[in-house]
């Protein structure tokens, strides 16, 4: 009787262990991740892809991904996975965390695509680099960037030159979108670019259908945006100004911008953390407002007719946080930094 016991009991025991080690076996297969806080995230599934396969354990940050999409601000990384079961889960990692990379699939060296980095929604036509004033083709330079690397840091160093010394410079992409319409991104001097979005970025089998556009693009190719703004306001919750018209001139001249005192030609709260709220109209008719701190990058390509800078006309309630419907959590931040209350 005692053997049998003693049987049962130790093939419970196996039971187990290997139980355990199934479970610590499987594989997650990676189907997106994301790296930042808040709205302040940014693509990195294929960057992800080739960590883990050539690495078995890692230590997780910026430099993993070669940028910082939320500066200041605690940032993770977010990895959407199907497991051994079918099921997708969400698996999310503090910026500095050690991730095993054994517990996820690796297929063709991290190229998921089979070298073609071909998820993206954009084809693109053309680029050039510069200012408006002087400004160069640099597709086939781009076309070489997109063999080697999907994240790359952009300047006068990636293309070899200066085209127009003393001023910033920008790199201007322009692509067709899935829908047949033209769009143009822009990236200021200094900037990470993704090849992410563009269809077959890392095959560079794109850029040759000849561009006509000039530096500005097709007229309408960068309206497309989702939101009509219709006000503007610079400071603090207890102090702060209307900078619509700042902001409107803003936008007549760049599409993206590094916002602060200086922008505005104002401190309307000295020693307080700024911040710019956006109050916009979406095309359902609800509103949201969009916040950026000090410091932080505003891009225009969400805002509808944004160049054209014919909007912010239509009166605003005096709400410093107007919440009246969804709100854009692209500061989603640590509410310890110096925040008004």
């Amino acid at each position: 009787m005692r053997f049998w016991k003693s049987l049962k009991f130790s093939i419970g025991l196996v039971l187990v262990a290997l139980t355990s080690m199934i479970a610590t076996a499987q594989q997650y297969d990676i189907q997106r991740a994301d790296y930042g806080a808040g709205n302040r995230r940014i693509d990195v599934t294929q960057r992800l892809r080739e960590v883990v396969c050539s690495q078995t354990r890692f230590r997780m940050g910026n430099s993993t991904f070669g940028t910082d999409p939320a500066p200041e601000m605690k940032k993770s990384l977010r990895i959407f996975a199907r497991g051994a079961n079918g099921r997708e889960q969400m698996l999310e990692f503090p910026e500095s965390s050690t991730i095993d990379g054994a517990q996820f699939y690796c297929a063709n060296a991290g190229n998921w695509n089979g070298g073609g980095g071909d998820s993206g929604q954009y084809q693109i036509l053309h680029a050039e680099y510069g200012t408006e004033r002087n400004h160069v083709d640099v597709t086939d330079r781009l076309r070489e960037l997109a063999r080697a690397d999907r994240i790359f840091r952009m300047g006068n160093s990636t293309f070899g030159f200066d085209p127009d010394p003393g001023q910033i410079k920008m790199l201007r992409i322009y692509t067709r979108g899935p829908d047949g319409r033209p769009r143009m991104f822009e990236y200021r001097e200094s900037s990470t670019v993704d090849g992410g979005q563009f269809t077959g970025w890392g095959r560079g089998d794109w850029g040759n259908g000849g561009w006509n556009g000039g530096w500005n693009g097709d007229a309408n190719d960068r309206d497309e945006g989702q939101y009509v703004i219709l006000h503007a306001e610079y400071g603090t919750e207890r102090n702060h100004v209307d900078v619509t018209d700042q902001l409107r001139e803003l936008a007549r001249g760049d599409m993206t911008f590094r916002m602060g005192n200086s922008t505005f030609g104002i401190d309307p709260d000295h020693g307080r953390i700024k911040f710019l709220h956006i109050y916009a109209r979406g095309r359902d008719g609800r509103r949201r407002m969009f916040e950026y701190r000090e410091g932080s990058t505003v891009d225009g390509a969400q805002f509808s007719g944004w160049r054209r800078a014919e909007w912010g006309r239509e009166g605003w309630n005096e709400r410093w946080n107007d919440r009246d419907d969804d709100r854009d959590r692209d500061h989603d931040r640590d509410r310890d930094h110096d925040r008004d209350r």
